[in-house]
Parts: structure tokens; sequence; C-alpha cells
């Protein structure tokens, strides 16, 4: 999956997700992502509907290491795993602990082999002058 964010820091406009496929469920999933032709960290991704925060639009929100903005970069996305469904936390503090262990719960399955040669996949490294359709 390819599109530009169009917001900083992993938080994007409803408008890119209503634009996403049909067939990509909510709910907490892990996987590796690239801005440009830099670094692969490993990232959580969450889309859905967020109970919590009583959205009324399904929303997206990726939590990666990027280390600065990457606001009209061409993000690159590969969901590797489904964690769990969206669900409604009694506090602030039990959403963040859920985040806590989901970030944790990725970081080991990443490690594994057959998580880590997708790190390194060609999908990554886009050509120079390339355009991604979005």
């Amino acid at each position: 999956l390819r599109f530009i964010p169009l917001s900083q820091r992993g938080i994007y406009f409803i408008s890119v997700v209503e634009n996403f496929p049909s067939d990509i469920s909510t709910g907490i999933e892990y996987g590796w992502a690239c801005v440009g032709n830099g670094d692969v960290p490993k990232m959580v991704w969450s889309i859905g509907w967020n109970p919590f925060y009583m959205y009324i639009k399904k929303s997206e929100t990726t939590l990666s290491s990027f280390k600065d903005d990457f606001y009209g970069e061409i993000l690159s996305i590969v969901i590797r795993r489904y964690i769990q469904s969206e669900k409604n936390f009694s506090s602030l503090e039990a959403l963040i602990s859920a985040v806590q262990e989901d970030t944790e719960e990725a970081k080991r399955q990443l490690d594994l082999p057959e998580h880590l040669k997708l790190k390194v996949n060609n999908f990554f490294h886009l050509l120079e002058g390339k355009r991604v359709n979005h």
C-alpha cells in the first residue's frame, strides 16, 4: 500500500482513508513502513473508528520510529499481521497500556525471519521520479 500523507506524524485525513482498498480490515496490525527511499522501520497500524475517541468516520494512524515529519512524502506500507480488533477502553491509561502491549508484540513478531525478509523487499525502493497513484 502506498500513499502520500496529508498530515504530520502518521495521522491521516479522512479523505485518504476513504480511498484505501475496501477489504482493509479495521483493528490493529503490524508491518513495515518506509518514507520515500529511506529506512524501513517496524510499524503498528490502527485503522477504524477509534471508539475511545468516538470518531464518526474511519481513520488511520501509523505508529513508527520515523525521526522527521513526512508531510507530502510517499509512505509505503507492508501490513504483515493482524493483532486485534478495535475496542473501547475505560480510561486513557488503559488505551496507552494496550498500545504499548501491541507495539511490543509487533516488535517481537517482526524480528522473526519470515517477517524480516519483507523489510528488504524491492517494494520499498522507489524508482527515481516515479509517481504513485493517489
